[in-house]
């Protein structure tokens, strides 16, 4: 494997001050895209299991662990060799919320737009290999927004109270920090407005860091670490906590191998969340008492802070970071694609591979390029629509500190 020196580190940083609007954005959606489906064949594996069948995870085409089990076994899904989930279609739906709407977005878009999009709005779904709604696909607490507010219509902030608490409203919340590009605080009010339709508690609160992380990345010659420290700032309570005691280990553990930092942080992650390594349901379960996934203000999602502790640890390399994430184990294709959002938008487009740009295409059939390039569209008229609101806030500021 090739080694990254700080020379390249540097080159890429300087490359990464120039890149453009339009660069970021695409490079961003890529990032997601790569990251879900290089994540996405060894999910719910631990990081030991990817060791022991895989090695290590170093592209997409990559079979999926469970390709062996009968079709029932695997609820008629395929994974691998560039097949993304659920992570990337509805980050693409939130793309799609925001070209309806054209305009900043709250709770109500989640409770119209949002709920057409995955429970009317018919697509190709990788997984399934067949046209349907997205709905048909979507885990439970992703399914909740159909749910809370076409089924039985709620309050649209009120829609993410009583689900359960993951990370599902935070994997897809990067179209929100590319929206508030350099404002990582309008980000997070926005995504936290806009993702109460579909989370509460710490769900809530990793989509808003979300956000104003690849917000904050966006700021023309920045770094990782001002990256982190920003969403450290705008976190509250046990998101914030695991992000920076995560950020603590990851900068003393740069230059250690990939296994040692992957154990430091599930021993400090595992202070705050409680997935551990065994991610699947059992029978048993049911009825069992338990404080797991439900509100608090002491714990926290896992897949944000470790995606972001790959990020310091590899000083913002892009696609070390993707893959230690995703060979990290657990919910690998959300840790994937959230350091792949961070980091697209952090360097732009020059991180974009050629080779898997078009495995991505053909094995999902979208044009991602076509979708992040419609986006940015979207973008520059909320940027038109935020100068112009600023400026009329200004002017009449002035008049009022003018004497009478």
């Amino acid at each position: 494997m090739q080694t990254t020196t700080m020379k390249d580190i540097a080159d890429a940083n300087s490359v990464a001050s120039q890149a453009s609007l339009k660069s970021r954005i695409r490079a961003s959606l890529y990032g997601v895209a790569l990251g879900d489906a290089l994540g996405a064949p060894v999910e719910k594996l631990t990081a030991a299991e990817i060791r022991q069948q895989y090695g290590r995870v170093t592209g997409l085409a990559t079979e999926w662990f469970r390709k062996d089990e009968s079709e029932d076994e695997r609820q008629g899904r395929i994974r691998g060799n560039g097949i993304v989930t659920d992570d990337t279609l509805m980050t693409i739906c939130l793309t799609k919320v925001y070209g309806k709407a054209r305009r900043h977005l709250d709770a109500w878009d989640m409770a119209t737009e949002m709920v057409r999009q995955i429970g009317w709005e018919r697509r190709w779904i990788p997984e399934l290999q067949r046209e349907t709604q997205l709905i048909e696909r979507l885990f439970y607490p992703e399914k909740w927004i159909f749910i809370r507010h076409q089924l039985a219509p709620c309050e649209p902030r009120e829609g993410g109270i009583g689900n359960m608490v993951n990370c599902g409203a935070a994997m897809y919340m990067a179209p929100v920090g590319l929206a508030n590009a350099c404002d990582p605080r309008a980000a997070y009010d926005e995504a936290i407005d806009f993702a109460s339709g579909h989370q509460h508690s710490y769900g809530l609160e990793a989509a808003g860091a979300m956000a104003a992380a690849v917000a904050a990345a966006m700021i023309p010659g920045t770094d990782i670490e001002t990256v982190v420290e920003t969403t450290i700032a705008l976190s509250k309570d046990g998101t914030r906590n695991a992000i920076r005691d995560i950020a603590d280990v990851a900068l003393r553990l740069r230059g250690q191998d990939h296994a040692t930092v992957t154990a430091a942080f599930h021993e400090v992650i595992g202070r705050y969340s409680s997935m551990g390594d065994d991610t699947r349901r059992h029978p048993e379960m049911a009825g069992v008492p338990t404080d797991n996934y439900q509100p608090s203000r002491l714990r926290a999602i896992e897949e944000l802070p470790i995606a972001l502790g790959f990020c310091l640890v590899n000083r913002g390399e892009f696609r070390t970071s993707v893959l230690d994430g995703v060979n990290s184990g657990r919910d690998t294709d959300s840790i994937g694609s959230m350091v792949g959002a961070i980091l697209g938008a952090l360097h732009g487009e020059a991180v974009i591979e050629d080779a898997d740009l078009r495995m991505l295409n053909e094995a999902n059939r979208f044009d991602l390029l076509a979708i992040a390039d419609e986006f940015y569209d979207t973008v520059k008229d909320l940027m038109a629509q935020d100068r112009e609101r600023t400026e009329v806030r200004d002017r009449h500021r002035r008049a009022l500190m003018e004497p009478a």
